[in-house]
Protein backbone atom coordinates (compact mmCIF):
# COMPACT_ATOMS: atom_id res chain seq x y z
CA UNK A 1 0.00 0.00 0.00
CA UNK A 2 1.27 3.29 -0.55
CA UNK A 3 1.46 6.42 2.34
CA UNK A 4 -1.36 8.73 2.10
CA UNK A 5 1.45 11.76 0.61
CA UNK A 6 2.44 9.56 -1.76
CA UNK A 7 0.82 9.36 -5.44
CA UNK A 8 -0.70 5.58 -6.09
CA UNK A 9 0.83 3.72 -8.67
CA UNK A 10 -0.36 4.20 -12.15
CA UNK A 11 -3.16 1.32 -14.09
CA UNK A 12 -0.83 -1.65 -14.75
CA UNK A 13 2.21 -0.53 -12.44
CA UNK A 14 3.15 -3.27 -11.54
CA UNK A 15 6.19 -2.09 -9.11
CA UNK A 16 6.62 -2.85 -5.84
CA UNK A 17 6.05 0.51 -3.59
CA UNK A 18 8.85 1.71 -1.24
CA UNK A 19 10.13 -1.64 -0.32
CA UNK A 20 7.16 -3.30 0.09
CA UNK A 21 7.11 -6.69 -1.47
CA UNK A 22 4.69 -7.22 -4.61
CA UNK A 23 1.17 -8.68 -3.60
CA UNK A 24 -0.83 -10.73 -6.07
CA UNK A 25 -4.29 -9.45 -6.52
CA UNK A 26 -7.64 -10.13 -8.32
CA UNK A 27 -8.83 -7.21 -9.89
CA UNK A 28 -11.86 -5.03 -8.33
CA UNK A 29 -15.08 -6.11 -9.84
CA UNK A 30 -17.60 -4.47 -8.11
CA UNK A 31 -17.93 -2.08 -5.04
CA UNK A 32 -20.63 -1.71 -2.30
CA UNK A 33 -20.27 1.67 -0.68
CA UNK A 34 -22.58 4.27 0.80
CA UNK A 35 -21.04 6.68 -1.48
CA UNK A 36 -21.19 6.87 -4.50
CA UNK A 37 -17.64 6.61 -6.94
CA UNK A 38 -16.90 9.13 -9.04
CA UNK A 39 -13.64 7.83 -10.30
CA UNK A 40 -14.49 4.85 -11.91
CA UNK A 41 -18.08 4.96 -13.93
CA UNK A 42 -18.04 1.11 -14.02
CA UNK A 43 -18.40 1.19 -10.41
CA UNK A 44 -21.43 1.55 -9.17
CA UNK A 45 -22.93 1.45 -4.85
CA UNK A 46 -25.24 -1.39 -4.54
CA UNK A 47 -28.27 0.43 -2.94
CA UNK A 48 -30.00 -2.98 -1.46
CA UNK A 49 -29.00 -6.66 -0.99
CA UNK A 50 -30.43 -9.47 -2.53
CA UNK A 51 -30.12 -12.60 -1.91
CA UNK A 52 -30.86 -15.76 -4.06
CA UNK A 53 -31.35 -18.92 -4.04
CA UNK A 54 -30.54 -20.58 -7.67
CA UNK A 55 -32.21 -22.93 -9.84
CA UNK A 56 -30.07 -26.02 -8.63
CA UNK A 57 -30.21 -25.29 -5.14
CA UNK A 58 -32.11 -27.21 -2.96
CA UNK A 59 -32.26 -26.16 0.80
CA UNK A 60 -33.63 -28.18 3.59
CA UNK A 61 -34.46 -25.70 7.18
CA UNK A 62 -34.94 -22.35 9.04
CA UNK A 63 -33.67 -19.04 6.55
CA UNK A 64 -34.06 -15.91 8.65
CA UNK A 65 -32.84 -12.41 6.99
CA UNK A 66 -33.16 -8.78 6.60
CA UNK A 67 -32.13 -8.95 3.09
CA UNK A 68 -34.69 -9.13 0.02
CA UNK A 69 -34.69 -12.71 -1.54
CA UNK A 70 -35.18 -14.68 -4.55
CA UNK A 71 -36.05 -18.35 -4.98
CA UNK A 72 -35.88 -19.81 -8.18
CA UNK A 73 -34.68 -23.81 -6.43
CA UNK A 74 -36.64 -25.46 -3.61
CA UNK A 75 -36.61 -24.46 -0.28
CA UNK A 76 -38.48 -26.59 2.78
CA UNK A 77 -38.72 -25.62 6.53
CA UNK A 78 -39.93 -22.37 7.54
CA UNK A 79 -38.54 -18.41 5.91
CA UNK A 80 -38.44 -15.49 8.10
CA UNK A 81 -37.72 -12.41 6.06
CA UNK A 82 -37.88 -8.35 7.13
CA UNK A 83 -38.23 -7.71 3.27
CA UNK A 84 -39.76 -9.01 -0.05
CA UNK A 85 -39.49 -12.70 -1.23
CA UNK A 86 -39.89 -13.60 -4.45
CA UNK A 87 -40.53 -16.87 -5.74
CA UNK A 88 -39.48 -17.04 -9.05
CA UNK A 89 -40.99 -18.93 -11.94
CA UNK A 90 -38.94 -22.44 -11.35
CA UNK A 91 -39.50 -21.88 -7.50
CA UNK A 92 -40.61 -24.43 -4.98
CA UNK A 93 -41.33 -23.25 -1.50
CA UNK A 94 -42.91 -26.02 0.82
CA UNK A 95 -42.40 -24.00 4.02
CA UNK A 96 -44.01 -21.32 6.25
CA UNK A 97 -43.19 -17.62 5.53
CA UNK A 98 -43.15 -14.90 7.04
CA UNK A 99 -42.17 -11.59 5.32
CA UNK A 100 -42.93 -7.64 4.62
CA UNK A 101 -43.80 -8.56 0.82
CA UNK A 102 -44.34 -11.56 -0.98
CA UNK A 103 -44.88 -12.09 -4.81
CA UNK A 104 -45.17 -15.53 -5.71
CA UNK A 105 -44.49 -16.72 -9.73
CA UNK A 106 -43.80 -20.58 -8.34
CA UNK A 107 -44.89 -22.81 -6.32
CA UNK A 108 -45.68 -22.58 -2.59
CA UNK A 109 -47.21 -24.84 -0.52
CA UNK A 110 -47.38 -23.63 3.19
CA UNK A 111 -48.62 -20.82 5.37
CA UNK A 112 -47.98 -17.50 4.91
CA UNK A 113 -47.81 -14.60 6.74
CA UNK A 114 -47.36 -10.98 4.95
CA UNK A 115 -47.00 -7.52 6.70
CA UNK A 116 -48.07 -5.32 3.75
CA UNK A 117 -48.95 -6.98 0.48
CA UNK A 118 -48.90 -10.56 -1.05
CA UNK A 119 -48.64 -10.87 -5.39
CA UNK A 120 -49.53 -14.20 -6.68
CA UNK A 121 -48.55 -13.76 -10.51
CA UNK A 122 -50.64 -15.87 -13.47
CA UNK A 123 -48.42 -18.91 -13.17
CA UNK A 124 -47.84 -19.03 -8.91
CA UNK A 125 -49.62 -21.59 -6.89
CA UNK A 126 -50.08 -20.52 -3.05
CA UNK A 127 -51.63 -23.79 -0.93
CA UNK A 128 -52.06 -23.02 2.83
CA UNK A 129 -53.85 -20.13 4.72
CA UNK A 130 -52.93 -16.50 4.13
CA UNK A 131 -52.74 -13.83 6.57
CA UNK A 132 -52.06 -10.25 5.12
CA UNK A 133 -53.23 -6.38 5.16
CA UNK A 134 -52.83 -6.46 0.78
CA UNK A 135 -53.42 -9.05 -1.35
CA UNK A 136 -52.87 -9.03 -5.41
CA UNK A 137 -53.87 -12.52 -7.49
CA UNK A 138 -53.66 -12.20 -11.03
CA UNK A 139 -55.77 -13.99 -13.91
CA UNK A 140 -54.81 -17.95 -13.76
CA UNK A 141 -53.17 -17.81 -10.73
CA UNK A 142 -54.01 -20.57 -8.42
CA UNK A 143 -54.89 -20.36 -4.84
CA UNK A 144 -56.17 -22.31 -1.94
CA UNK A 145 -56.65 -21.79 1.46
CA UNK A 146 -58.11 -19.19 3.74
CA UNK A 147 -57.30 -15.61 3.62
CA UNK A 148 -57.57 -13.19 6.70
CA UNK A 149 -57.07 -10.21 5.70
CA UNK A 150 -56.25 -7.53 8.29
CA UNK A 151 -55.79 -3.95 8.43
CA UNK A 152 -51.97 -2.12 9.51
CA UNK A 153 -52.43 0.12 12.05
CA UNK A 154 -51.82 3.41 11.55
CA UNK A 155 -49.68 5.20 13.62
CA UNK A 156 -51.86 7.52 16.27
CA UNK A 157 -50.59 10.71 17.51
CA UNK A 158 -51.31 10.31 21.38
CA UNK A 159 -52.78 13.54 22.70
CA UNK A 160 -52.59 14.89 26.07
CA UNK A 161 -55.74 14.28 28.01
CA UNK A 162 -57.37 17.01 30.14
CA UNK A 163 -58.27 15.47 33.59
CA UNK A 164 -60.89 17.96 35.06
CA UNK A 165 -60.80 18.64 38.92
CA UNK A 166 -64.19 18.67 41.03
CA UNK A 167 -64.12 21.30 44.04
CA UNK A 168 -66.39 19.77 47.11
CA UNK A 169 -67.52 22.41 49.33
Amino acid sequence: MWKRDEVPPAAGDSRPIQGEPRQETAPLTASVTSEPSTSEPSMKPVSKSIATIGTSMIIKGEITSVDEMYIDGEVEGKLDLQQRLTIGPRGKVRADIKAREVVISGNVHGNVEVSHKITIHKNGSLIGDLKTAGIVIDDGAYFKGSIDVVRSTPVVKAEPVKVASASGG
